[in-house]
């Protein structure tokens, strides 16, 4: 199953979001059907996240994987954006 997620993340979610600077990684797919996941990079805390989530990662998976029932957006700090800030920070105060 984790390859036909991966497929479906390939073909008609990561471009967009590659589109926009970000990417998306699988946390974990339950046996009950539910698919947490992160975004990552410039999607990472984005305001439009909850939209991206629920118009384009939901229903691409839901629809083309039947076994996927719900995906769920796991907000935390990515570690991307964590480095950036770093960087940023660190830049900063040179």
């Amino acid at each position: 199953m984790d390859q036909e997620i991966e497929r479906v993340l390939d073909e008609y979610v990561r471009p967009l979001l590659h589109s926009h600077g970000g990417d998306i990684e699988v946390l974990e797919f339950t046996a009950d059907g539910l698919l947490r996941f992160r975004l990552r990079g410039q999607c990472a805390g984005c305001p439009a996240a909850d939209l991206t989530t629920e118009e384009l990662i939901h229903t691409e998976l839901t629809q083309r994987l039947p076994q996927v029932k719900k995906a769920v957006l796991v907000r935390e700090v990515s570690p991307d954006l964590l480095e950036q800030a770093r960087n940023i920070l660190r830049n900063h105060h040179v």
